[in-house]
């Protein structure tokens, strides 16, 4: 199974260095920016092994990194 990689970089490449700034500069940004590569650590973990894991924990952790990544591209664009 080939896994696409979700880390902000790749998602949003045009805001690399913003990325950064808000990292050095706001402190929720960063907290948020950690949970967000560790909720998708966590599923790359899951699909890369092919671990037997309900469709459901599955799909509540792919929801958890798409309100992150929401709130971060709020935060990267305002």
């Amino acid at each position: 199974m080939t896994v696409d990689h979700h880390d902000l970089a790749h998602e949003f490449p045009e805001h690399k260095e913003r990325i950064h700034a808000l990292k050095m500069e706001n402190a929720h940004f960063a907290k948020q920016f950690d949970a967000y590569h560790a909720v998708n650590k966590d599923i790359e973990a899951l699909e890369n092994n092919e671990s037997p894991v309900a469709d459901e924990t599955l799909e509540e952790l792919k929801k958890q990194r798409l309100e992150l990544k929401d709130e971060l591209y709020a935060m990267l664009t305002a």
